[in-house]
C-alpha cells in the first residue's frame, strides 16, 4: 500500500476534491484511512433517502471512510454539531470544508476499483479486479 497525506483548504468540496485527486493518480484503487477536520456544510444522503439533506453549521468530521476509484467514490461520513449530536450518511458533492480536512489516503497498487451498475441493487457498486501491470 502507498500512503498519501492530503490537506484540504477552507471552501474545498470534500467529495469533489477527493474524486478529482484520485483521477490524477496512477493507481486505480484507493481508500480513506483517516480523516479529521471540519465542514461548514454537509450534504448527506441519509439511509433510504433518494436525495441529499443539507446540514449547515460548525461541524466536526468524526469519521470518514470509503473507497476511491478513477470513476467515482463511495464515501460515508459522520459529523458532529456544536451540541455533540452526531449524524452520518453517504457523503455527497457540496460538502464544504470549514477550516481544514486532514486526510490519509491508501492507494492500492495492483488493484483496480470501478463503479459498475449492479442490476440487483440498481446502483453503481464496487467492482474489484487485479490491475494489469504489464
Amino acid at each position: 500500500m502507498k500512503v498519501v497525506p492530503l490537506r484540504l483548504q477552507p471552501g474545498d468540496d470534500l467529495r469533489l476534491v477527493l474524486e478529482a485527486w484520485m483521477g490524477e493518480q496512477d493507481e486505480e484503487a484507493g481508500c480513506v484511512i483517516s480523516a479529521v477536520g471540519s465542514l461548514s456544510l454537509a450534504q448527506l444522503r441519509l439511509a433510504g433517502a433518494a436525495e441529499a439533506t443539507a446540514i449547515q453549521g460548525e461541524l466536526e468530521i468524526v469519521s470518514l471512510s470509503g473507497t476511491l476509484s478513477p470513476d467515482g467514490a463511495h464515501l460515508h461520513i459522520a459529523v458532529a454539531g456544536s451540541s455533540g449530536t452526531v449524524i452520518g450518511g453517504h457523503l455527497c458533492a457540496g460538502s464544504l470544508v470549514r477550516t481544514t480536512a486532514e486526510l490519509v489516503i491508501g492507494l492500492l497498487p495492483g488493484w483496480q476499483f470501478r463503479r459498475e451498475l449492479d442490476p440487483a441493487t440498481g446502483h453503481a457498486e464496487l467492482g474489484i479486479s487485479p490491475q494489469d501491470l504489464s
